[in-house]
């Protein structure tokens, strides 16, 4: 069923999902803080196009939100300008921003004084899932209202799950990023120990990915970390901001994280590299760099 919905943010990630969502018949109107960028996406997908996340908002039955961080996400949210403001009752609020559980929360609240529901959901799958259309969605708030956008966001999704009450989707993204962390770091140190042993790197992954050391990340970032190249995926920056994110809460519900946190100091050294744009599997940059300087 076409609906008319919003979609707040055109960055690499909301671009492809918004045209997703026009692409499955749904009348969408689109706000980039950059208005050229909005005009452009509105050229390829035949949308329209407002200059204040209020007026996107206006006639939307849905409005979907993918920015930066928590201050972003209020910048859009709240004011004169913001979503809420040009909301009508009974319509629905979704989040595909990577935030704090405590920012998700208090934007659901003052979205219930107008009676707006709100529904967490950020994403997993990177740019190329968003491009392809096959995110995954991680989701907190009321399960009714959560059945009536699930089947809007599956023009951009190949698997979405509510997890709990508002918040949960975000304590749910932030175990995403804590197991990539891991991941990531495991596998940097194993190509560097390759290379130094002198193995073909090739035959090596071929042999363990079908193995218990297999993994996403290995299957498809094996290869650009071998050639030293890091323009694939999300960015350092990004990755840091999610796992402060993590780090804070673990310090509010009293996990322990030794590992977050080294990892997350080590992507801190990518960064004084210069790699602060570089994706998340830079971390071999870091161990190469080491190893150069010892």
């Amino acid at each position: 069923m076409s609906m008319k919905v919003a979609f707040i943010g055109l960055g690499v990630m909301g671009y492809p999902m918004a045209g997703h969502l026009a692409t499955a018949g749904h009348q969408v109107t689109v706000y980039n803080r950059t208005t050229a960028k909005a005009q452009q996406w509105a050229e390829k997908y035949a949308g329209q196009v407002a200059l204040t996340p209020a007026k996107a908002a206006e006639h939307a039955d849905i409005v979907f939100m993918c920015v930066g961080n928590d201050d972003d996400l209020r910048s859009v949210v709240y004011g004169a300008d913001g979503v809420i403001t040009g909301m009508q009752a009974g319509t629905i609020l979704v989040d595909h921003t990577t935030t704090s559980a405590e920012v998700a929360r208090e934007v659901s609240a003052n979205a219930a004084l107008k009676d707006i529901a709100f529904i967490d959901a950020p994403v997993s799958g990177g740019q190329a899932g968003a491009e392809n259309g096959v995110l995954t969605v991680m989701a907190g708030g009321d399960a009714a209202v959560f059945a009536k956008v699930q089947p809007v966001m599956a023009a951009f999704s190949r698997f979405s799950q509510l997890l709990g009450e508002v918040g949960s989707g975000q304590l749910c993204k932030m175990v995403n990023q804590i197991c990539i962390a891991g991941v990531v770091q495991g596998l940097a140190e194993g190509l560097h120990f390759a290379k130094q042993a002198g193995l073909d790197g090739e035959k090596v992954i071929e042999t363990i990915a079908k193995g218990a050391a297999g993994s996403w990340q290995m299957e498809n970032r094996y290869k650009t970390m071998w050639a030293g190249e890091y323009e694939f995926g999300f960015a350092v920056d990004w990755m840091r901001k999610d796992l402060g994110i993590a780090l804070d809460e673990a310090k509010n519900n009293g996990a322990t994280l030794p590992m977050t946190a080294t990892v997350d100091q080590y992507y801190a050294d990518v960064q004084v590299l210069g790699g602060g744009r570089f994706d998340t599997s830079s971390l071999l940059a870091r161990i190469e760099a080491l190893h150069k300087n010892r």
